[in-house]
């Protein structure tokens, strides 16, 4: 006869059992799958083992190697000024001073709700070189004579789809500094305050060095997501040079315009293994840094 403790246990089971079922069906099968597929040359229809085939072409590939530095050029554009834009706000927003913080606070946040979708092609109707509002207003003003292709030069595209990002991310990280800051124990504030410190100071000798653990947070979060930016530039369409096509928008075109699902597959496993890089890479930097 089962004790009362193995018939506890048996309930929980019960009640976890639907999640594990889920996930292995709609999560750990397709990865999985995903990764067998990598080893064909699956095309939907057809499909033979090949091995290694698919990371051998991957490395002889200049248009993987050319949509790996897109995407690093846009996730360097997006977030050195967004961490900034959003460490400079949480510091100010912070603030018990400050009237309507918490308005601010939601306003600067808004644009996170706004789908990546919307937003990329908000922003390729804004930068349309013959209807798009920002020739019109920058020739109203008379800065320029002509409208300007936006999407002609390689890196003004780069930047257009780096500051969209920006404008879309930067409140998310602000709320997480403001979290950060709040942790942190307001004597540390009221003892320095006694010492005659000032904002600039505290923020300095005091908020900056206590917030490394939620800037490195951020770091890897913005790395995991960053070499994964897909909607805006998919959005925003194909700029000269393949300047805008990122990793994920690669993988997309062998996989869904070519249905060479194999390659995709190889494609897809690839950005995984840099993820892993960068982001252990970051960790080690922010180990010494901590140890030092």
């Amino acid at each position: 006869m089962a004790s009362p403790m193995e018939k506890k246990s048996r309930y929980g089971l019960v009640f976890v059992a639907p999640y594990f079922i889920v996930f292995a069906i709609f999560g750990l099968y397709p990865i999985l799958y995903s990764l067998y597929i990598s080893f064909t040359n699956s095309n939907g229809f057809t499909s033979n083992f090949i091995g290694l085939q698919n990371y051998t072409r991957l490395l002889h590939d200049k248009f993987f190697y050319q949509s790996l530095w897109s995407t690093v050029v846009i996730w360097i554009i997006s977030i050195v000024p967004q961490l900034i834009i959003a460490l400079v706000l949480a510091l100010i927003l912070n603030e018990k001073f400050i009237k309507g913080r918490h308005f601010f606070r939601a306003v600067f946040y808004l644009p996170n709700i706004v789908t990546p979708v919307t937003i990329g092609v908000l922003a390729d109707l804004m930068f349309d070189w013959q209807t798009g509002f920002v020739n019109k207003l920058l020739m109203a003003l008379h800065i320029i004579k002509q409208p300007v292709y936006w999407f002609g030069h390689p890196f003004l595209a780069q930047l257009i789809v780096g500051g969209v990002i920006c404008w879309q991310y930067f409140g998310y990280n602000m709320l997480i500094f403001i979290a950060g800051l709040q942790s942190i124990d307001s004597e540390l504030y009221e003892a320095a305050e006694i010492d005659g410190a000032g904002k600039f100071q505290t923020a300095i000798r005091i908020s900056l060095p206590l917030l490394k653990p939620v800037m490195m947070f951020t770091i890897i979060t913005s790395i995991i997501g960053g070499i994964q930016i897909f909607d805006i530039p998919m959005m925003v369409g194909n700029a000269v040079g393949n300047a805008t096509q990122t990793l994920i928008v690669y993988l997309y075109k062998a996989g869904f315009v070519n249905f060479d699902y194999g390659y995709a597959a190889a494609i897809a496993y690839a950005t995984f293994v840099i993820i892993i890089i960068l982001t252990l890479i970051s960790l080690k930097v922010s180990n010494r840094k901590s140890a030092s």
